[in-house]
């Protein structure tokens, strides 16, 4: 019980730094330089440029109408973690207003807006929260007439920014797309974690001697995954093996040796739990059980 409310109050703190970071991206970098966004906030950022309406409040009224619809579609904890961020975002773009200065570069401007929208958008995502708008959308629509919510998300952002266009210029619309690519990558960093490895899946006729390499030389275990060519139909052993990015250059030194036609992909990955990585000691596994059992 105890760490079930510990979780709660990191994920709402979490949320709540999201949302001030967010807010200061919009405020210190996008609107001074008359920058739009996506989704609901880039409405009440054109709102605010063309009838100089608060942002915060508009992003505010256009969420309320939606979480009447919307409560169907998520669960209880989603649902409240959606209301602490649409409202703290609000409010944080109403307390963080007149931060900038219009004597900014445009591009820089865009990128910073980027970054910080992304890293406050990636923390509030990474807990299961959202800011509402077109996110609510997108699950409303994948409901009930199964669109993908990418591409309702996609379609939502794409004519925000071509309604920007009319109001804000041709040039800043352009930047204002540098804003939510750049957003989008750093929503993506943070959301899957820093924690980055490398996976290698390897396919040869050699496995079991790649294996035994691989465990002697690198100190990595790996997986053996039952395969077979589909042309062939020849059955072998694929190796499966998560390892550090620096280790990518000794594991295809052994590979070729042992193997020189073996194929082998490799592929990024995040947030890597386990033995090698995220393992605990004896010491920790057992502190933890009598945690537990207190």
């Amino acid at each position: 019980m105890k760490k079930q409310i510990y979780m709660h109050i990191r994920n709402i703190l979490s949320i709540l730094i999201g949302a001030f970071i967010a807010a200061v991206g919009i405020n210190y970098f996008a609107i001074p330089n008359q920058l739009a966004e996506g989704g609901f906030t880039g409405i009440a950022l054109l709102a605010n440029y063309q009838f100089g309406l608060s942002p915060g409040w508009i992003i505010l009224a256009l969420n309320i109408p939606l979480f009447f619809v919307g409560y169907r579609v998520f669960g209880k904890q989603t649902l409240f973690y959606t209301l602490i961020g649409t409202i703290s975002f609000s409010l944080f773009i109403e307390w963080t207003a007149g931060l900038g200065s219009s004597r900014q570069d445009v591009l820089l401007a865009s990128l910073y807006t980027g970054v910080l929208v992304g890293i406050g958008l990636g923390l509030i995502f990474r807990v299961g929260g959202t800011t509402g708008g077109a996110d609510i959308i997108a699950r409303l629509m994948n409901k009930y007439f199964g669109w993908s919510m990418g591409k309702t998300m996609f379609i939502f952002d794409f004519f925000v920014i071509l309604i920007s266009s009319k109001i804000i210029g041709l040039d800043k619309a352009m930047y204002t797309l540098i804003v939510v690519f750049v957003g989008a990558r750093v929503i993506d960093f943070v959301v899957e974690g820093l924690n980055a490895s490398k996976a290698a899946t390897i396919i040869s006729n050699a496995a079991v001697l790649l294996a035994d390499e691989i465990t002697q030389k690198m100190g990595r275990g790996v997986t053996f995954l039952q395969g077979k060519g589909g042309y062939t139909g020849t059955e072998k052993n694929v190796i499966y093996i998560v390892l550090a990015p620096n280790q990518i250059p000794k594991l295809k030194q052994i590979v070729h040796n042992a193997d020189p036609y073996a194929f082998m992909a490799i592929h990024d990955v995040r947030d890597v739990y386990g033995e090698g990585f995220s393992y605990e000691t004896p010491e920790e596994v057992e502190k933890n059980v009598k945690k537990a059992k207190k």
